[in-house]
């Protein structure tokens, strides 16, 4: 690594760890790591009493490559993304999620201030990630950091995650064509339940994994 890199990487760092002391501030059992094995690590010991793993689609987690991992240790894997299922099969999972022992996610913006910000197309990610799993972790990346206010989070969210998701789930929106937000009306918009979780919910034992590498959109 050279020194801009060394640098760049420094900076991001202390961005990260920012992010870590507010999210303590606010209640959250919140981590910073330095790589994105050390996240898979720190996820593969929090499962060890696990026999249920959801999984909400993140490609963040996706990126830590432990789905197989955690399989390998007899898990029970809980992935509506998994090809084959059935629409109905798709639902029994997502449903199966809301109350599993552990369920895993990413984290469409996080803003420096402590504040996790998210969008869904349907609500069963962020509807885990509030309540109901025994333990949830977040995962993410630096990307997702917003040195700003919610409001700007919701517009990292528009600007950089929805048009690249919309994309890879073949969904018929504008910005899926164009890269664009447009506010659409479209039957397949993907923005339909935005969350703001400022504080730990009380009754969910939530996790933040704030990693020094980009990480899904």
């Amino acid at each position: 690594m050279g020194m801009t890199e060394e640098l760049i990487s420094w900076t991001h760092e202390q961005k990260c760890r920012k992010a870590v002391e507010s999210l303590e501030k606010n209640g959250f059992t919140a981590r910073f790591c330095a790589t994105a094995q050390d996240a898979g690590e720190y996820i593969l010991t929090e499962a060890a009493d696990a026999v249920t793993v959801g999984f909400g689609g993140s490609m963040s987690v996706v990126g830590l490559g432990v789905e197989q991992l955690l399989h390998e240790q007899g898990k029970e894997i809980l992935n509506h993304s998994a090809p084959g299922l059935s629409r109905e099969e798709r639902i029994a999972v997502m449903r199966r999620q809301l109350t599993c022992d552990l369920f895993l996610s990413g984290c469409n913006a996080l803003t420096l201030n402590g504040e996790l910000v998210n969008i869904d197309a349907t609500g069963n990610r962020v509807g885990a990630m509030l309540f109901g799993p025994h333990k949830v972790i977040v995962v993410a990346g630096r990307n997702k950091l917003v040195d700003g206010t919610v409001q700007n989070a919701i517009e990292r969210v528009k600007a950089w995650a929805t048009p690249p998701n919309a994309k890879r789930l073949n969904f018929k929106t504008p910005c899926s064509s164009t890269g664009f937000c447009s506010n659409c009306n479209s039957p397949e918009r993907l923005c339909r339940v935005t969350t703001i979780i400022d504080r730990k919910p009380r009754m969910t034992d939530l996790h933040v994994l704030v990693v020094n590498t980009e990480l899904g959109f």
